[in-house]
């Protein structure tokens, strides 16, 4: 017997230690999950860099001196600033009296992988990147199934040895007592007892449930989906390098309930102007150009352009391209590499700018429709912009640093409730929530912190589903 409870407590202690591998794995994943949530619109991912908030990496080491104050720098910083602390007074003037969103709602579970996360990111970098299928986004690749799959298939065999070592003492046990059946149990019949089969068939049922409750809860979502554009526009060119701010081109974010594609004419803004692009050359602004029947040769629109030829225009933005090859390339004449690039151009400006219903390379650009609430969702930019005064990249992530425009944020109902949960209303010098006078007289006389989304109905169903 005693050899017998080794080899089970052996087994059962490597059990234990797969099953804590994986909680920990899990605290990773939770705490990525809290980071996107609640830090990245402020914090650089890579924790390595300043954003509007400072790098997050060596966060614990920077506060080593005060460790029991950073759980409450994170859940209310201000309270901290008003009391004098001297690590969170200095960031407070580091980053000229900027105010950081309180998230009382965290727990020191969430903290901690939150700053586990954050660690793991500062120590071992950022995930691999790679390409959606289809789209050319760039996302980052989740742990392959294999290895869950590969944990399950060893605890399972665990799970027979552990039975089979059972059966054995059973069977020892039983012989001992003179009640021993004439033969013991084999293996096969072990496993196709009532007893497993009906386990087996619980755990199946299970999982069958789990699987379609999920997949019927992820219908229609699109996290990191990044389909192919028509043109290749960089939001980390505009939005990052050149700093164009997001509601110059999406203009209706602030006063509508679209966010609104922006025209091509906004395009023509700047790029009548910047008639060569600092990646692609003429090869995608040459596009625009052509869908607003602009003539770069010239610096003339068109006339008549919607009854002009596919030959005519063919001539006039071929010999935009081959003008600037010759001038980039110091040539007289083209090459056969030169007529290469302008026919390459050319087809694919045709192929990016007509398809099957659309013949005409003159008219609205098609670009492929990233963001998408369900029919039944209510969802008003101008609510969130301007009331709110949410920044954009509290949902749509850090577009300035996405080459590729990817979808940021799951946009499920979950998401959205959690964040009226925690976000806290700018009720200072808002005239919109001037009506709330009590929770503003409450706020006076300190009885009241804060007042999130929630307090002022933020969690009606109406709000969203009218």
């Amino acid at each position: 017997m005693r050899r017998s409870q080794i080899i089970f407590s052996s087994l059962l202690s490597m059990i234990l230690l797969l099953g804590m591998g994986s909680l920990q794995a899990q605290d990773l994943a939770e705490g990525k999950s809290l980071f996107r949530t609640n830090c990245q619109s402020c914090h650089n991912a890579n924790m390595k860099a300043k954003m509007t908030g400072p790098a997050l990496g060596g966060v614990e080491e920077r506060w080593a001196d005060y460790p029991e104050d950073l759980y409450r720098w994170i859940r209310n910083s201000q309270a901290l600033v008003a009391e004098g602390n001297p690590r969170a007074v200095e960031i407070y003037n580091e980053y000229n009296g900027s105010v950081m969103t309180a998230f009382p709602n965290l727990t020191d579970e969430n903290i901690s992988n939150i700053l586990a996360y954050i660690d793991d990111i500062y120590v071992n970098g950022v995930p691999v990147v790679g390409q959606v299928a289809g789209g050319g986004a760039v996302v980052e690749k989740e742990t392959s199934n294999w290895v869950y799959f590969g944990l399950f298939g060893l605890l399972g065999v665990l799970a027979i040895v552990l039975a089979r070592v059972i059966s054995n003492l059973n069977y020892m046990v039983q012989l001992k007592e003179g009640n021993a059946p004439a033969e013991r149990k084999t293996l096969l019949e072990s496993l196709t007892s009532k007893s497993v089969v009906g386990f087996v068939l619980f755990g199946l049922i299970v999982l069958a449930g789990y699987f379609t409750v999920n997949n019927a809860i992820s219908l229609g979502r699109q996290q990191g989906y990044a389909p192919e554009q028509p043109i290749a526009f960089s939001h980390e060119t505009h939005a990052g390098l050149n700093q164009i701010e997001c509601q110059y081109c999406h203009d209706g974010a602030r006063r509508s309930k679209h966010s609104v594609i922006p025209a091509a004419n906004t395009c023509m803004n700047c790029h009548k102007a910047i008639k060569v692009g600092s990646k692609h050359g003429t090869a995608e602004i040459t596009k625009i150009f052509a869908s607003v029947g602009y003539d770069p040769n010239t610096d003339l629109y068109i006339d008549d352009i919607e009854n002009i030829g596919r030959d005519s225009l063919e001539n006039i933005y071929k010999e935009w391209i081959t003008d600037n090859y010759l001038l980039a390339e110091e040539l007289s004449a083209l090459d056969q590499t030169g007529e290469e690039l302008v026919s390459e151009q050319w087809d694919n400006l045709v192929a990016s700018l007509t398809n099957e219903t659309k013949d005409k390379i003159y008219g609205p650009i098609e670009w492929a429709r990233i963001h998408h609430l369900p029919d039944h969702v209510y969802f008003n930019h101008a609510q969130h912009v301007t009331v709110g005064e949410i920044e954009c990249q509290t949902c749509h992530g850090p577009v300035e640093e996405m080459e590729v425009l990817a979808q940021h944020s799951p946009l499920s109902m979950g998401w959205c409730i959690n964040c009226h949960r925690e976000t806290e209303v700018q009720f200072k010098d808002n005239e919109y929530y001037a009506s709330y006078t009590k929770y503003h007289d409450e706020i006076a006389n300190g009885s009241r912190k804060a007042v999130t989304v929630e307090d002022i109905g933020g969690l009606e169903c109406q709000k969203c589903h009218y």
